[in-house]
C-alpha cells in the first residue's frame, strides 16, 4: 500500500483562464480513467481571493505526477511562462518504514518541462549508499 501524499500550491493561469483550466482538469481526468483506469489524483478549485489562480490540492489519492502533467498542460494551453513548483509530503496514519518522506517538483512552464524532481527517499537512499558507514569495533 502506498502512503498519502499531501500537497497544496497555487497555479496562475489567468482570471480568464480559470473555467477553462478547470475544464481541462476534467478531461485529464477522463483521459486518465479511460487510458489507465486512474483516478487523477488531485483537486482543483477556483482560489478565493485570487480570482487568476487555482488552488491545486491533494485527492484521489494524491498523485504528484498528475500535478505536475496537468500544469504543463495549462502552460501549453494559456501560453504561461515562468518557473513554478510545489512540494509534497507522504504520510500514513500509523509508524511504516516505508511511508513517510516528500518532495518537491520544479518546473519551467514557458519551455514546457519538468526542471527538477525530488523523491526525499531516493536522495537518502543515494546519500547513504554513496558513503556507508563505517564500522568501528
Amino acid at each position: 500500500m502506498a502512503a498519502f501524499a499531501h500537497f497544496a500550491c497555487l497555479l496562475e493561469v489567468g482570471a480568464d483562464h480559470v473555467e477553462a483550466a478547470l475544464s481541462l482538469r476534467r478531461q485529464m481526468a477522463e483521459e486518465l480513467e479511460r487510458d489507465d483506469g486512474l483516478a487523477i489524483g488531485f483537486g482543483a478549485s477556483p482560489f478565493i481571493g485570487q480570482p487568476s489562480a487555482l488552488l491545486l490540492f491533494d485527492g484521489d489519492g494524491g498523485q504528484p505526477e498528475h500535478v505536475a502533467a496537468f500544469a504543463l498542460r495549462c502552460a501549453e494551453r494559456f501560453s504561461l511562462t515562468g518557473l513554478w513548483g510545489f512540494c509534497w509530503a507522504f504520510t500514513w496514519p500509523k509508524p511504516r518504514l516505508d511511508a513517510f518522506g516528500g518532495g518537491a517538483a520544479a518546473l519551467d512552464l514557458g519551455e514546457r518541462k519538468i526542471l527538477a524532481w525530488l523523491d526525499c527517499s531516493q536522495w537518502l537512499g543515494g546519500k547513504l549508499q554513496a558513503r556507508p558507514p563505517s564500522v568501528t569495533r
